[in-house]
């Protein structure tokens, strides 16, 4: 592996791209890391953010940078495309990070898995929500408040969009949930109510687990907003992102390269795909 860690970016249409493109090649986060390479058309989006990078090579297909690139960030916005781009660079023992969601069914995040253990390779995906400092306060009051009791989350969701529906967005409030009340889902229940999806489940812990889910208009979005409570206490918190949101999440795959160790279990990876396919059946 060269001294420079080599990474390539697939799915250049997320401002994700971008922002991780800026981070690592001209705030320069970690000097050992740098992008080398984006996935995609060639486009003017693209012929821009090559140019941000610093003149990077714009290539068709990221199979064509196996050999010249040292790890994958995956960052379409389309889940149910993560795991073509990602098998290819697990197989051959290449560290990926699969931007949210991790993919749009069980099958597939399975199928990703299983390519990280046959190649060997560090993998993880999250939203970048899980990591923000809101999160992180959030996740220390609710340690005072005694026993869980429920944890809901809300947030905006589309399940009408063409990025595999409630998966685009949804993964945002339900990989939060896990982060307070993680393990795997019990049976969800599903329900509409005018322009929000809700969906209940217990914890393996038998925390109530709710998350509201709300379409966007043109008139704007709710917040994520974030209400624990306890046997003798609640925590209510919006969760702010604020322009480097990303960052956060950015650094937990940075140190992932570094050590070789994934932040997240299995698990906890297939957790939150699981509530929004249990979701996507039920609508």
């Amino acid at each position: 592996m060269s001294e420079t860690l080599r990474v390539a970016i697939v799915g250049t249409e997320n401002s994700h791209a971008e922002e991780i493109l800026h981070h690592l090649n001209v705030k320069r986060i970690s000097p050992q890391v740098r992008v080398v390479a984006l996935v995609g058309p060639d486009d003017e989006r693209n012929r821009e953010l090559a140019a941000l990078g610093g003149g990077l090579p714009v290539m068709a297909t990221s199979a064509e940078l196996i050999d010249s690139a040292d790890a994958l960030i995956v960052t379409n916005r389309d889940g149910a495309a993560h795991r073509a781009e990602a098998v290819p660079f697990l197989e051959a023992g290449k560290p990926v990070w699969v931007d949210k969601p991790l993919a749009a069914s069980i099958r597939d995040a399975r199928a990703i898995i299983e390519a990280a253990d046959r190649g060997g390779a560090p993998m993880t995906s999250y939203s970048a929500v899980r990591w923000v400092p809101d999160a992180d306060r959030t996740e220390e009051a609710a340690t005072g408040i005694g026993d869980l009791q429920t944890v809901t989350v809300t947030g905006p969701a589309d399940p009408d969009s063409e990025h595999s529906g409630i998966f685009f967005y949804g993964i945002h409030a339900a990989d939060l949930a896990q982060r307070l009340a993680p393990g795997m889902p019990g049976p969800v229940e599903v329900e509409r109510v005018a322009g929000t999806v809700v969906a209940r489940y217990r914890s393996p812990a038998g925390v109530l687990v709710t998350l509201q889910m709300v379409t966007p208009t043109e008139a704007g979005r709710v917040p994520f907003h974030v209400e624990i409570v306890g046997r003798h206490g609640l925590v209510s918190r919006d969760i702010e992102l604020n322009a480097d949101y990303v960052e956060p999440g950015l650094k937990v795959f940075l140190q992932m390269l570094k050590t070789g160790r994934p932040p997240l279990t299995t698990d906890t990876l297939l957790a939150p795909i699981t509530v929004l396919e249990q979701v996507r059946a039920a609508l």
